[in-house]
């Protein structure tokens, strides 16, 4: 089956045939518009020098200033025709680039989307923001201009060749002799740009990712004083995109000089040639005159095709990495076995599952965790030792190596993902926030709550506080990831974001990490409230946060090594006894 990038982007535009051949027959009319100025100029010259013997009275028409009265009215018909087909053509051409870079942009996106988190591990923000965004304008120019340089090229070349033969065979091959080695020359430099081409794309992206992280982190950048670094860093890479682009242009111009030289062979010919076979009588002056200047219309297009192809070289590099994109698999089913609808209760079995990223260590080993349907939990442990990744799991960021994760007794594999997603609530310890209001961020994923569902969640959230102090209330900007406002501040939002959700299961992931102490009791007050009736699961450091949960559960290594509840820990003596200790400086034993 073919599968170059030309074909591979002529299926996806299959939908709009119809329209593309319009498109095309426009093109096509309006270069033999554009041809028949030096016909109507050739029989002019011969209405004027031979009228009796002249197309036109051939034709019927006798009289030389009838003649020439019937050229004029044609010429205005064919200018307007000219017009009419260019205009035609440029609208359908542009809407349907738009058309085009619009759709290829969103599926590319809505793959990028659905291609699991292990994907994102190995590649770069800033080479996918090139591909979705430089790569596809990159297809906007070619589909505008190239395409249609290209249809009339072959036009131009058919038409011309045509009427070469037709009017003067004998010198006709001279004037067309060039056109071969033309082409062989051209093919055989574009083949050689591809590659450097592909490498231009890759270096872009390149420049994207730096330029990309720089940016996100300006406030580090500034702090550590690194503004020279970062200029230096990004200015080798700046300075190795320049070099190989460098490389693509100078095999690309020289063509040109090679090209020139064929083409004035075929000139001089055809001049040289055209005008021996006018004095011995074989050709008129206005064929011969028509000729002269129509060569240039037959072999200048040649120079034109070394540009097109450069411009198609380009674009189906970006093609490449488009489709690329389009091709990745979604390893991750989004539609499970389990078609029932019916309400989660949020009863959650992690049974002896067994998890590594990648070709890594396993992170979590042969654990088994059962959390009965609206109880709390809580999950401490020093950093790796997998709280996180088990959080990753119920939502099913990554799928399990080993064992199984049960909700209500179903296999998380036979959910549909989103009706999964939709019942877990996931507060995470680096909360992100749209550019956009305070209520937009609340609202995110609710998008059908009302302002005072809103102002609910934030108040459960004790986030309401603040946000009235706000010069804008809830109408207030937060900035791009919320940098307008504080880490607790976040925080507080994205709490507020999950409630407003009321999912049966609650995730909580360092959720009151970046907050202070007053404002973290009186998120406790609220969560207690939350929590009542609903499957609940804290991650925390401070251990204080999680006193009251049902159960607590220490990792270490991937595995549990103790559980009990807070008093029953700390009688343990364990290492829960001694975290206890050391950020609270009391007496467990007394304090149970």
């Amino acid at each position: 089956m073919i599968s170059t990038p030309l074909w591979r982007l002529l299926r996806y535009g299959k939908p709009y045939r119809a329209r593309t051949g319009i498109a095309i027959a426009a093109s096509i009319l309006n270069t033999l518009f554009d041809l028949a100025p030096p016909y109507l100029i050739g029989l002019a010259v011969d209405v004027v020098v031979s009228p009796q013997v002249s197309l036109l009275h051939r034709a019927g028409v006798s009289s030389a200033s009838a003649q020439l009265l019937v050229l004029s009215l044609l010429t205005v018909l064919i200018w307007g025709l000219e017009s009419l087909t260019q205009y035609i053509a440029d609208q359908i051409w542009r809407n349907l680039a738009q058309t085009l870079q619009h759709e290829l942009r969103i599926d590319a996106y809505s793959n990028l989307q659905a291609l699991d988190l292990v994907y994102f591990e190995d590649r770069s923000t800033g080479t996918l923001l090139s591909i979705l965004n430089d790569d596809v304008n990159q297809l906007e120019h070619f589909l505008n201009t190239s395409t249609r340089d290209l249809i009339s090229f072959f036009t131009r070349v058919i038409a011309v060749s045509a009427s070469f033969i037709l009017l003067a065979p004998r010198i006709a091959w001279l004037a067309m002799l060039p056109v071969p080695f033309i082409l062989w020359g051209t093919f055989a430099f574009q083949s050689r740009l591809a590659p450097r081409y592909d490498a231009v794309r890759e270096q872009a992206g390149f420049i994207s990712d730096r330029l990309t992280h720089n940016l996100t982190g300006i406030a580090t950048i500034k702090s550590f004083t690194t503004e020279t670094f970062e200029r230096d860093r990004l200015h080798q890479e700046s300075d190795a995109y320049r070099k190989i682009n460098g490389r693509a242009i100078a095999l690309s111009v020289a063509i040109q000089p090679v090209l020139r030289f064929l083409i004035l062979l075929g000139f001089v010919s055809t001049l040289y040639l055209g005008g021996k076979e006018v004095l011995v009588g074989r050709l008129s002056v206005g064929t011969y005159g028509f000729m002269v200047f129509i060569v240039q219309d037959l072999l200048w297009p040649f120079t034109e095709l070394s540009e097109i192809m450069d411009d198609y070289q380009r674009a189906m590099a970006s093609v490449r990495r488009i489709f690329g994109l389009l091709d990745m698999p979604v390893l991750m089913s989004p539609h499970g076995l389990n078609t029932t609808v019916k309400p989660i209760k949020g009863a959650v079995e992690f049974n002896a599952i067994t998890f590594a990223y990648r070709l890594h260590h396993p992170i979590l080993k042969n654990l088994s965790l059962t959390v009965p349907a609206g109880t709390t939990i809580g999950i401490v442990g020093a950093t790796g030792s997998g709280k996180s990744t088990l959080t990753k799991l119920l939502l099913r960021f990554y799928d399990v190596q080993q064992g199984q994760i049960l909700i209500d007794g179903t296999d998380l594999r036979d959910f549909d993902l989103k009706a999964l997603r939709r019942a877990i609530g996931w507060v995470s310890q680096d909360v992100f926030l749209f550019h956009g209001t305070i209520a937009e961020n609340i609202g995110y994923g609710s998008f059908e709550a009302t302002h005072e569902q809103i102002m609910q969640a934030a108040k459960q959230a004790a986030a309401h506080a603040f946000i009235i102090q706000l010069p804008q209330g809830y109408e207030t900007v937060v900035g791009e990831r919320g940098q307008k406002l504080s880490g607790g501040q976040r925080q507080r939002i994205a709490i507020a974001r999950t409630i407003l959700k009321n999912p049966p299961i609650l995730v909580l992931d360092e959720a009151t990490s970046a907050v202070d102490n007053e404002t973290e009791a009186a998120i406790q007050k609220s969560l207690a409230v939350i929590t009542q009736g609903r499957t609940t699961i804290a991650i925390a450091h401070r251990l204080s946060t999680l006193r009251h949960a049902d159960c607590i559960y220490v990792m270490a290594q991937g595995r549990i090594i103790e559980q009990g509840t807070h008093c029953e820990l700390l009688a343990l003596g364990g290492q829960y006894a001694q975290l206890w200790q050391v950020q609270s400086g009391a007496d467990g034993q007394k304090i149970c």
